[in-house]
């Protein structure tokens, strides 16, 4: 039986590995992230920090904050995957967001033009039938799991 330490790492990890996915996709594959792929990095970077605060401070607390983070980018999947997949229409505006209000007007077209903007509607990546949403959608509860198994071992 793993202990709450062993328990925290695998869990908060678990977000750290998922961002780090992520980022070397964007980075160095070539993979714009849609806003909805944004949404979905927020709460694992929330819960790597909860789990470095649990591992430092202990109790109950924060590893289930640490599983309300992963339910909350696991739900933010499950959203995605809808959205890919035709069940449900998703937001009007999957665009990049950059703050032109100080720039020239050729400066902003200049950005405008060259801006990656990726559709939350199109998968760019997928395995086993499944996109990155959706793996995230299942990692996610996989984490939520581990944090939930963490906080019934904190005393």
């Amino acid at each position: 039986m793993l202990n709450r330490k062993v328990l925290v790492l695998l869990a908060a990890g678990g977000s750290a590995a998922v961002l780090l996915g992520a980022l070397y996709f964007q980075f160095f594959e070539d993979l714009p992230p849609c806003k909805l792929c944004i949404w979905q990095r927020w709460p694992h970077v929330a819960a790597v920090g909860i789990g470095l605060a649990a591992l430092a401070i202990g109790g109950r607390l924060l590893p289930l904050a640490g599983a309300l983070a992963a339910l909350c980018t696991g739900a933010v999947g499950l959203y995605h995957t809808g959205v890919e997949r035709d069940w449900w229409q998703g937001p009007t505006s999957c665009t990049g967001s950059q703050s032109i209000t100080e720039m020239s007007p050729a400066q902003a077209a200049e950005l405008i033009m060259n801006m990656a903007i990726q559709r939350c509607d199109d998968v760019l990546w997928s395995f086993l039938g499944l996109s990155m949403a959706s793996w995230n959608a299942l990692a996610s509860l996989a984490f939520a799991l581990i944090w939930i198994a963490a906080a019934r071992r904190s005393r």
